[in-house]
């Protein structure tokens, strides 16, 4: 127990502070220190408070278990911050950004510069933390793999460089774009695409044909940042269609959603043929009682009723579907 981190910060706060509230990181220490006779309940739900009689108990044990205790309670005092766990992480990512080289990247990777001035790189980018690092730009740097439709050819800048597409496509089988290039400029141009379909699984979007004219783009499950990125660049005045094709159990309807919450004109496509599925193809799942879906189409109304999910690929190769994605236009 001693050996991690948050369990010293509460014997640290306990002995300096008197008292200790019971919190979700320190729950197995608060625990263990509330049976022990060194503290006693106080009036307040879920806090302690340290017996007088008791404290220089605590006071060997934080020798043995942390030998710098004292060193770190003199800096937390010193920079005014409290005594707890919070307070520490606070004064820990202070030392960090003091600790950054002086002439920073213009951009970084969110996980690099979270690293920098975080305790680990998947540690929140908090407001402070990206004080820390002045004017980087923090990207995510994810990718969007496209279908495009014919006509089409990317640019950087003006002029400055361009591919024809159906070469791209012919060579290495389809489009990929970066999040920096989007950021960096480049830019698709030529025909505009009749619409913009956004497909769920890798399997469905390699492997379903799309009505002519259309854009393809694999959207795989809540990555969607980028997609944010290019769609916003490809089509800022919201002219183009996007429609979203995706499974229907619970995380389809909430991907859904969260697109909806990006694009608020998205189509969600449902195609009537997929009921024709729903008897011989349809899998057992659970729907969270939590998950309304009143309002939803009719046929994921009734999947949530029988506790049943039905997967896009099961339609990608029904011949009637680049239609029925079309009838979505209309």
């Amino acid at each position: 127990m001693w050996g991690e981190e948050q369990a010293r910060l509460a014997l640290l706060e306990l002995w300096a502070t008197g008292k200790l509230r019971r919190r979700s990181s320190q729950g197995a220490v608060w625990s263990h220190l509330a049976g022990l006779p060194w503290t006693r309940r106080t009036g307040r739900r879920d806090e302690v408070e340290l017996v007088e009689t008791q404290r220089e108990e605590v006071r060997a044990l934080l020798d043995r278990v942390w030998p710098g205790w004292a060193e770190a309670l003199e800096a937390l005092r010193a920079a005014g911050l409290p005594v707890d766990e919070r307070g520490w992480h606070r004064l820990k990512d202070r030392e960090r950004a003091e600790r950054l080289p002086r002439a920073l990247p213009p951009r970084l990777n969110q996980r690099t510069a979270t690293a920098a001035v975080a305790a680990r790189s998947k540690a929140g980018l908090t407001e402070a933390r990206r004080e820390a690092l002045g004017g980087v730009e923090v990207t995510r740097d994810g990718l969007v793999r496209l279908r495009p439709h014919a006509g089409l050819a990317v640019r950087r800048g003006d002029g400055e460089a361009e591919l024809d597409v159906e070469v791209v496509v012919r060579l290495l089988g389809e489009l990929v774009v970066t999040e920096r290039a989007l950021r960096d400029g480049t830019r698709l141009h030529g025909e505009r695409p009749a619409a913009i379909l956004l497909v769920e699984n890798v399997g469905a979007y390699l492997d379903l044909t799309p009505p002519q004219g259309w854009l393809v783009a694999l959207v795989p499950g809540w990555d969607t940042a980028t997609v944010r990125v290019f769609l916003d660049e490809l089509d800022p005045r919201r002219e183009v269609p996007v429609v979203h094709f995706g499974d229907l159990d619970p995380n389809g309807v909430r991907i859904a959603r969260h697109l909806r919450a990006l694009r608020p004109d998205l189509r969600w496509a449902i195609p009537e043929l997929w009921a024709e599925y729903l008897e011989e193809r349809a899998l057992r799942g659970e729907w969270p009682e939590d998950l309304d879906v009143a309002g939803e189409p009719a046929l994921v109304r009734e999947l949530y009723a029988r506790g049943l999910w039905l997967e896009q690929e099961v339609i990608v190769l029904d011949p009637r579907l680049a239609e029925a994605l079309e009838g979505y236009l209309r």
